[in-house]
Parts: structure tokens; sequence; C-alpha cells
């Protein structure tokens, strides 16, 4: 009886100890992402517009309204669902061809393992300007070139296919996050169970499909939910390579923020924007979410 209420003492002590422990790190992040949020929620309900600084009033769900007013609007969240899903359907399947490549032992695999981690490791402005300048230019740009060795024309990408010269842009700085995930997924995978796979009868597509698909689930989510939401928040590449057009093709949530905050110079305006990207981006989640499980509850019945 004694020892049952010293271990029952013990686990209290050490659960109130971690609840001190966690107690700052909550405390910093409630300091720095939610009083920020509660503060662009309450401006996004007045009328504050710089170039106006003493007009400020409050105006309700205004702002609201006339952002599902504004026939652009739906063409912007179009956009931004479009890049999101495009960028991470491309990366979740590149990133897996090359997972699976750099987990087999072959000469160079360090090597190429660096080159292919690389991209990530440029700043998204390098990126934009490297694709833009170097890749596709269409004066001087490789595209152009390869085109001439085949006797075709020069074509102005950005100009006429802006959303897929971006999509593919950021697919190629974001493919090695997911490829490393993925690679470390591979790489707890005990041998011996592929081994013992491969004697039953299992080819490769059953050994991807029946071992490999499952023992990854845990990470495909942590690197596709990790993604998603830095994808639903990309800026720099559209500002470098498009500006947002031509017109609004490539213009998503957070470019159009910033046009509203630091073009406009409509902070309430651009407060709004915010808010519902943050509730875009909670509904994406949390679909992306219910799919997966959905899909491990039917696993798990079959």
């Amino acid at each position: 009886m004694t020892q049952n209420v010293t271990a029952t003492t013990s686990a209290t002590r050490e659960q109130q100890l971690r609840k001190f422990i966690s107690a700052p790190t909550l405390l910093i992040l409630i300091i720095i992402t939610q009083i920020p949020f509660a503060f662009t929620l309450y401006y996004s309900f007045q009328n504050w517009n710089l170039l106006r600084p003493g007009n400020i009033n409050w105006i309700g769900v205004r702002n609201y309204v006339r952002a599902f007013e504004n026939p652009d609007f739906l063409r912007i969240l179009w956009n931004t669902l479009v890049l999101s899903v495009s960028v991470v359907v491309i990366t979740f399947v590149v990133g897996m061809i090359f997972a699976l490549l750099l987990n087999r032992p072959f000469l160079g695999r360090g090597i190429a393992r660096t080159l292919l981690i690389s991209p990530f490791l440029v700043m998204p402005v390098v990126t934009a300007v490297l694709w833009k300048n170097v890749l596709l230019n269409p004066a001087f740009g490789m595209a152009t070139y390869f085109l001439s060795l085949f006797g075709l024309p020069p074509i102005d990408w950005l100009a006429h296919y802006a959303m897929p010269s971006v999509i593919v842009t950021i697919a190629w700085q974001w493919t090695p996050f997911v490829m490393l995930i993925l690679l470390a997924g591979l790489q707890s995978l005990p041998e011996s169970t592929l081994e013992a796979a491969s004697l039953d009868g299992a080819n490769g597509f059953s050994l991807f499909r029946y071992i490999i698909l499952p023992h990854l689930r845990t990470f495909i989510e942590i690197a596709l939910l990790m993604e998603v939401l830095f994808i639903l928040n990309i800026f720099g590449e559209i500002f470098v390579m498009t500006s947002g057009g031509p017109g609004i093709d490539t213009t998503n949530l957070p470019f159009e923020i910033y046009k509203e905050a630091f073009l406009r110079w409509n902070v309430s305006r651009a407060a709004a924007f915010g808010v519902l990207a943050v509730v875009l981006a909670n509904i994406v989640v949390l679909l992306f979410l219910r799919v997966l499980r959905s899909e491990d509850q039917s696993q798990s019945a079959a």
C-alpha cells in the first residue's frame, strides 16, 4: 500500500515538473502567435487605411463581405488551392521516387544525396531569381537554348504559363524536404521484413503497396502536413517571378495580403484577408487529416 502511494506521489510530482518546464514554452507560443492573431482579428473589423490615418472606425464584418463581393477573390482562393495541391502532389510523387532510389546502396550515393538536398537549402528569393533569369528567360535562358536545339522558337514561360512555372519552381525547392522525411522512414524499415516478404513471393509493387507504404504512413502525414502549412504561405517566389500576374493568374492569398497592406495601405482589409488565410489553412489541414485517418480506419477494418 505504501509503495502504491509513493508511486502515485512520484507520478504526480513528475507531471507537475513537466507542466512547470513546458509552461515558458507555451507562454512564448501564446505571445508570438495568439496575441498577434487577436490584434489581426480586431483590426479586421475596423476601417483603417494608412492613407487616411485619422479616419478609423468600427465597421464590423464589412471587410469580409467586401472580400467575397470582390469578383477576383474566388479566383485568388482557387489560385491558392491549385498552387498548394499541385506542389504537394508533385513533391510527394517525386520525393517518394528519389527516396526509394537513395535507399538502395550504389556508388556515389552520398554525393547524390547532397545534390538532391541542395535545392531546399537555397533561399526562396534566390530560387525565384535562378528560375526566372537563368532557366526560364525567353532571351537567354537554358529552356530557350534546349528548345533551339530542336529548332523550336523561344517561349516566354512566365507570360504564357505563369502558374505552371511557379508550381514547378516551388516543387523543385520543396521536393528535397519530402524526400528527406520519406528516406528517414525507409531507413527505419528492417531489411529482414522485406527479405521475408520477398521469399514469400511478393514482387516490387506488392512490397511497396503492403509493406513500405503502410510503414511510411506516419512519415507521409508529417511531411505533407508540414509542407501544406508552408506552401499555403508562399510569397517570395510569386513576388519575384510574376508579381501576381499576368493579371491575377498567380496571385494567392499571401500576395493579396501584401498588396492590400503595402500597395493600397488598407490595414483592415489586409487583416481580414489574413484571418481568411488562417481559416483556409485550418480547413485544408483538417480535410487532409480526415482523409489520412479514414484511410487508417479502412485499413484497420480490413
